[in-house]
């Protein structure tokens, strides 16, 4: 029995190693798997998957019939038809995107998504092609025109956004002022902006895009203001795996040539009317 007993202590303490390095081994192998160039595949099977927030209004969003529309919706496909390649658009969490691209269930993330040192570190982006910026939109009924007239008030961001991340990188300019110095977290702005109407906030961090948008098409657009408070301005660009070098390649060069063609020019004024927030050369 004791023989036995030794017998398998010394074949665990064989095996414990072995498992250890696997367990080990998994972080170097997701890294590996970051470093793939996917060209190739998505180019064979004629498909690219795009991870978007299907909310986020004017650059990939819902109709009333369900038809996903924006400016990111066009642009992506005008770019892959270039290289005879179908787009498919899935919805994520976008609080998630990152972990999804990592995962592999999506091939980019193209929906408004902002240039920032953190993310670069964890991914590659293509050229930017908007410009962007973060504003407070409140009612003009709570007369507030700086954002130091948010003290004690409620804000809210959604969970995720660049303007959640500007609001913890820079809590001097905003954060201190309102109430618990804690924002309200949103998975989208559509139901953030069900809020401010009810005034169960006060206050809304958001993408000025999307607000100039969404403002221009509500029945009473003066009754909102919108704030600028000095957070540095912001570029929207593909995000992607940095393995994907071909990818990042073909998406710059199909920006240049639709700014050439002028097919960029009709999308910008398709969405933004006269206000060309473009940037692409």
């Amino acid at each position: 029995m004791k023989k036995k007993i030794f017998v398998c202590i010394i074949t665990m303490l064989l095996i414990f190693p072995i498992l250890t390095s696997c367990a080990n081994s998994k972080p170097s192998i997701a890294k590996q798997a970051d470093t793939v160039d996917t060209w190739s595949i998505i180019q064979k099977r004629k498909r690219v998957i795009i991870g978007l927030d299907d909310t986020f209004v004017p650059m990939g969003f819902r109709q009333k019939d369900g038809n996903l529309v924006g400016y990111d919706i066009d642009l992506a496909k005008a770019v892959f038809k270039q290289y005879g390649i179908e787009v498919d658009f899935q919805p994520i969490d976008w609080n998630m995107k990152e972990t999804e691209l990592r995962n592999r269930t999506i091939d980019l993330i193209w929906n408004g998504y902002t240039i920032t040192p953190e993310r670069s570190e964890q991914l590659a982006f293509s050229d930017p092609y908007l410009a962007n910026k973060q504003v407070l939109v409140t009612k003009k009924s709570e007369n507030i025109n700086q954002f130091s007239d948010m003290n004690n008030k409620i804000l809210g961001v959604q969970t995720g956004s660049s303007g959640a991340s500007l609001l913890d990188a820079n809590p001097s300019k905003l954060k201190k002022y309102i109430k618990n110095q804690s924002p309200v977290l949103y998975d989208s702005f559509n139901n953030a902006f069900m809020d401010l109407d009810a005034n169960r906030i006060q206050g809304l961090l958001i993408d000025s895009v999307y607000a100039n948008y969404y403002i221009n098409h509500e029945k009473n657009p003066d009754s909102y203001e919108l704030t600028s408070g000095g957070f540095t301005g912001e570029d929207f660009a593909v995000g992607m795996r940095k393995g994907d070098k071909t990818m990042q390649n073909k998406i710059n060069t199909a920006f240049k040539k639709l700014k050439k063609n002028g097919t960029l020019d009709k999308i910008n004024n398709k969405w933004f009317g006269n206000s060309d927030n473009s940037i692409i050369k």
